[in-house]
């Protein structure tokens, strides 16, 4: 009887092996390759006119330390964001928890999901303006941007802006008392959405009688050099008073009129002596 002896086919043998180490090479590389995402990251957060950047700071020099909006007017925003996942949304929202609505007022609770496709991206900068209504509390606004990337990743940061009217005045400083004959000093900051138009002042007394010598004194001048089409103005002038006007209180009205024809009146007393 014949025996026949199977030898091994080694060429088979050194497939297998070789298809072995490459599977099994590959789940070490899967290991390796599962590395944890870190959520999106926010630098160079902009919002108002302030332009606040993610540390708080301002680049704008004005009499706030906030970043602040006109009612009316618009807020610009604008941050850069660096994602290692692709974008999914980005999430804006503002609203107040230190102003109440006055009369014909309403509050102002804003929020705004975008997903537009220029934001659903690995590294988005993401730039809006967002209208401010006309008939919101002036005050200040908590304001928040949250950005969420397709593995449920998110990130926040969020700022404080003054929503202002139109026209504000802002850091009034006046001399309290003033001899005739000498002249006192005012200041005061104006912001103005459309452009400073004019800025007049109105001094007059009530109830105080001249006296042998004297002569009573109404004053009113519309100040417009170095102020005119400003949107950003400081008011720093002295008045002169006559050496005749008789000794009182005399009442002081500070009225700024915008481009647009918008006023706002700023009501004062001062002491005049002898």
């Amino acid at each position: 009887m014949k025996t026949t002896i199977m030898k091994p086919n080694l060429k088979f043998l050194a497939i297998v092996a070789s298809v072995g180490l490459f599977l099994q090479s590959c789940s070490s590389d899967d290991d390796e390759g599962a590395i944890e995402l870190n959520a999106p990251v926010i630098t160079n957060f902009e919002f108002g006119e302030g332009h606040h950047d993610e540390d708080g700071d301002d680049d704008h020099d004005h009499d706030s330390e906030e970043a602040y909006a006109f009612k009316g007017s618009d807020i610009h925003l604008a941050a850069e964001i660096a994602a290692e996942a692709t974008v999914s949304s980005i999430t804006l929202s503002i609203h107040s928890d230190e102003v109440t609505a006055g009369e014909g007022e309403v509050d102002w609770d804003f929020e705004q999901v975008f997903t537009d496709a220029k934001y659903l991206v690995l590294n988005p900068e993401f730039h809006e303006h967002i209208d401010v209504p006309t008939d919101i509390p002036s005050g200040e606004y908590h304001i928040e941007l949250l950005v969420t990337d397709e593995l449920g990743n998110s990130t926040e940061i969020d700022g404080h802006l003054i929503i202002l009217d139109a026209i504000a005045i802002s850091g009034f400083e006046m001399d309290e008392t003033v001899a005739r004959g000498d002249d006192f000093h005012i200041e005061f900051m104006i912001l103005a959405a459309h452009g400073i138009h004019s800025i007049t002042v109105d001094i007059h007394a009530d109830g105080v009688t001249p006296g042998e010598g004297e002569v009573a004194w109404d004053f009113e001048e519309e100040f417009l050099e170095g102020y005119h089409e400003e949107m950003e103005a400081e008011f720093h002038e002295h008045i002169d008073v006559p050496a005749t006007a008789p000794a009182g209180e005399y009442h002081i009205i500070f009225t700024v009129e915008d481009e647009d024809g918008n006023t706002v009146a700023y009501e004062t007393h001062i002491d005049v002596t002898a």
